[in-house]
Parts: C-alpha cells; structure tokens; sequence
C-alpha cells in the first residue's frame, strides 16, 4: 500500500507534528507500506507572519493535484490545515477521493493569542475542514472527547510513541548547574505559555531547551534561566536525563511529545490538568499535575525516576504505526472509486 501524507510542518521545522510524521514513515516502511510527504519543502515559500521560522507554501490547486497525480497514492491523509492541507482537501473533494485527516495543533488558540479573532470562527472553520473527510485522528481520548462536543465527526484515537533507547536514564550527566535542575523542552512562542514556568519562584536552575519568535525577548526578561537553544539526539536526551523535573507549562497542546521524551529519560514532569499531560500522566503516573505550577514541580522532584520511565514503556511507534494504517484502510477501502482510477481520469 502507498500513502499520501499532506503536510505544512516539515523540516526543517522542529516541532511535535514534523516529528511524529517522519517516525511514523520510518515504521510504516518496515511494515511494508510506502509512505510520501507533500511539503512545503516542494514548493515556494513565505515566512508566517510573527513566526517566521513557519514557511508557507505558494502552491496553487493545479500544482497540487499535479504533484498527486505523480505519486499516485492509494491513500491520501491531510495532517495540517494550512496551505497545503486546504487545496488537497479541496482536490480530493472536487474528485470524490477518500482521504483522512488528523487533529495536530489548536489553531483556534493558536490564532486568538496573536490576534483577535473569536475562537468560535476558528473552530467553525476546522470543524467544517475535518468533517469533509472520512474521519479524524486525535492523540487523546480527552481531545477527541473536547471535540466531539464541538461537533467533530468520526473521530478515532491515534496515539504516539518514543524513542525509549535514545532517551533514557543512562545518558545522565552532571551539567554544572545548581539543582534541582527544571527543564522545559519546545518552541519558545506564545502558545507555549513559557512565562508561567519561568516566573516561578523556585530553588536550583531553570533550563529552557528550543528556539522561536519569543526567545530574545524572553532571555531578556529572565536573565537568570539559562537558554540553550535548539538541541537534537544524544546532547537532547543527555539534557532530558540530566534534569531534575521537566515543567510542561502549556496549556493548549493536543498531546506533547516532549512528555515522553522526558519521562523515558527519567524525568519526571509537572504539568497543569490538561488535554496531553491528563492522559499521559494521569493520576500521578511519571509526575505531578496541579493547577498550582509551582506545587506540581516541587513535588514532582520526589517522583522516583523509575516510575517515570516506566511510564513511557506504554508508547509504542510500531502501536502508532498500526493505529493509523488501519484506520486509513477501514475508512478508505469502501469508497466509491479508487484514487488511482480517479487519477486517471483527469
């Protein structure tokens, strides 16, 4: 079997979305199913404003529906709502192809904290761009819980896995730093809601490992953490497995990949009670959830280590794979023409 994944975030993007695609290509390719990205990477591009580390892709329909008529994929699944993912679903309808899609960011939110824009349009909006495909992958029961109160259709559960040998609790090390040593992982951006870590009041060190649009400004206002920018492989894991606590401020992630990578460096985390760290964490599995920041990251400093990592033994990328393999073939096989036979007649 060949899929088509329709994607804005790519690399060289380093965010949750790019990363749980390309892991998901490299395990479906052992499964046996051929996997092709359509990316901004394949056309020309413009910087996002206010984010410009974000590329926007120039493409038109005709340069679209070209690029799929070359790769002729059996499936076709629409992972972002940007540029891109809006002319393939524009495509696919227009052709009566079956296609997925799947629930990565909230844009809603994402979109009202730069400017002001109701987030009932937002949600109107992606509602009706999620419906018009054959059903929609979300990360966590809890998402797809919020979103089938907002009128979301067909909504199945996809979930994620880790790397558990390239993050573990060996890579430990001695970083030079006063501890407890509070970590956070991600885009410095607004969505991020980084300043409600950054203000709290705590002993040792903070550490802040990522790049984005609100870095400058962020180092400027907190000159006592320490930035790292944007670290990847080994120097990443040594980082995750070096700290004390991660603190996972944000409160509008659909899941947070940076959890598990945490929790199977032995990390623990401490996190609000929201949609990502609600259902990885749970009641006290790997960490400390409260609406009280500070509470949750000084008491997760007494959370042994191996309760952490043995958290993140649950998330499996081969389940991941599975998981979305056979919700793109049951959903897809009973259409009413095949892409490829679509495709041939135009």
């Amino acid at each position: 079997m060949s899929i088509l994944i329709v994607t804005d975030a790519w690399r060289p993007q380093v965010n949750g979305v790019a990363l749980t695609l390309e892991r998901l290509a490299q395990t479906l390719g052992q499964m046996g199913t051929q996997t092709a990205f359509l990316t901004p990477n394949d056309f020309r591009t413009v910087p996002m404003p206010s984010y410009p580390e974000i590329r926007l892709s120039l493409a038109t329909s005709n340069m679209v529906a070209r690029r799929i008529d070359e790769m002729q994929p059996e499936r076709i699944h629409i992972a972002t709502e940007g540029p891109l993912g809006v002319l393939a679903r524009k495509i696919c309808i227009a052709r009566k192809i079956a296609f997925t899609t799947s629930y990565h960011t909230r844009f809603p939110e994402f979109i009202r904290a730069r400017v002001p824009i109701p987030e009932s349009w937002s949600y109107r909006w992606l509602r009706n761009f999620h419906n018009a495909g054959k059903g929609v992958l979300v990360a966590t029961p809890s998402m797809g819980a919020e979103l089938a109160t907002r009128g979301f259709r067909n909504i199945r559960l996809w979930s994620r896995g880790v790397d558990t040998r390239l993050f573990h609790p060996s890579q430990r090390k001695e970083m030079g730093l006063p501890r407890p040593i509070f970590l956070n992982v991600g885009r410095v951006a607004v969505e991020k809601n980084l300043p409600a870590f950054l203000g709290l009041d705590l002993p040792g060190s903070k550490v802040v490992v990522g790049d984005g649009p609100d870095l400058q400004r962020l180092k400027a206002k907190y000159p006592d953490v320490h930035f790292l920018g944007t670290r990847r492989g080994t120097e990443l894991s040594q980082i995750y497995a070096s700290a004390d606590v991660f603190v996972f401020p944000s409160k509008t992630d659909t899941f947070g990949n940076v959890i598990l990578e945490a929790l199977a460096s032995g990390c623990p985390v401490a996190a609000y009670p929201v949609t990502g760290p609600l259902d990885i964490i749970g009641e006290g599995h790997g960490g400390v959830l409260s609406a009280d920041l500070r509470e949750a990251a000084l008491a997760a400093t007494s959370v042994a280590r191996a309760c952490a990592r043995e958290r993140a033994m649950a998330y499996d990328w081969h389940e991941c794979a599975r998981q979305f393999l056979q919700f793109s073939t049951s959903v897809c096989s009973a259409s009413e023409q095949t892409i490829s036979a679509l495709q041939r007649a135009h």
